[in-house]
């Protein structure tokens, strides 16, 4: 039977191991090789026996049960996925479906883009769940931290070696260090000038600082903005300080990046302390990458 663990306690059993074996070779985390191994000592009758990748369209990743007359499981993903730290990510998930899920889905789980839209309550829950997980066994809090602290206030090309580290996208990255960071701060996923998605840190969002895109018109980005005018970018990257008035209605400082193999562009906004006029009279709701994780298995944090 399956340990009935968090999938945050989960990734931290599995960090340790990993920090005990150590070495050069601890990050990025060799998620097939691990999971192989790891599944064949705890699980030897019901492994992990097969990750292999193919050119699939429409397809992230699943976790399928072996075929009558053979064991354990397989993991299958889409290989055409130009993204190196896109389909590790997606290996992770997986992974994490096997140790949390796969006793309640004894067929499997398949992750199409297609379908990704109209989950069922649970099914968004064991989404979410497995992507905690990957984000928690690739990116571990502790090790996150010595690389970039609570209290820094970093770039997009600052993250972006996180992202190397950890063998991740970028936008996996950046998400994670919007999970622990003291700064305000909002990471902006952008298409053809206009707002996809946006996920404040923590302490932006109690300030109330934030873009709420659901159940109202597209927002379209400033004029001003990297975005939109790539003419001051440099290798598709760049950074500017704006006034009031401009992304928000107080300064911030402007990171994008347009995605080489994507067509969208990353800005991190960067602001300062919570003005102390602030008033608090209410939470704030619920922004737009909080509901968007929950109704897709692991769209953003795999972009």
């Amino acid at each position: 039977m399956t340990e009935c663990k968090s999938p945050k306690h989960w990734a931290n059993d599995l960090t340790t191991i990993l920090n005990v074996l150590g070495g050069d070779d601890r990050f990025p985390v060799k998620v097939k090789e691990f999971a192989c191994d790891y599944s064949r000592q705890i699980f030897p009758d019901d492994p992990i026996s097969l990750i292999k990748g193919d050119s699939l369209p429409g397809f992230e990743g699943g976790l399928f049960k072996a075929p009558i007359g053979e064991i354990g499981w397989g993991i299958i993903y889409n290989s055409d996925i130009a993204s190196i730290g896109r389909i590790n990510f997606t290996l992770a998930h997986e992974f994490g479906h096997y140790l949390l899920h796969r006793q309640d889905y004894p067929n499997g789980i398949e992750c199409r883009i297609e379908d990704m839209e109209h989950w069922e309550s649970d099914y968004r829950q064991i989404e979410q769940q497995a992507n905690d997980f990957a984000a928690s066994l690739l990116m571990p809090f502790d090790d996150f931290r010595c690389q970039i602290s609570a209290d820094d206030k970093p770039g997009l090309d600052d993250i972006g070696v996180c992202a190397d580290r950890y063998g991740v996208s970028l936008i996996a990255a950046t998400l994670r260090w919007l999970q622990y960071t003291k700064r305000r701060a909002i990471l902006v996923k952008s298409i053809d000038g206009f707002i996809d998605w946006a996920r404040s840190s923590e302490p932006a969002f109690k300030s109330g600082t934030y873009f709420k895109t659901t159940d109202r018109l597209p927002i379209e980005i400033p004029g001003v903005s990297l975005p939109i005018l790539t003419n001051r970018l440099n290798g598709g990257r760049g950074m500017v300080e704006h006034g009031s008035g401009v992304w928000l209605n107080e300064p911030c400082v402007e990171y994008t990046i347009v995605s080489e193999h994507y067509d969208f562009s990353l800005s991190l906004l960067q602001l300062g302390d919570a003005p102390t006029w602030r008033r608090q009279e209410e939470e704030p709701e619920e922004d737009t990458f909080d509901q968007v994780t929950r109704q897709t298995p692991g769209s953003s944090w795999l972009a």
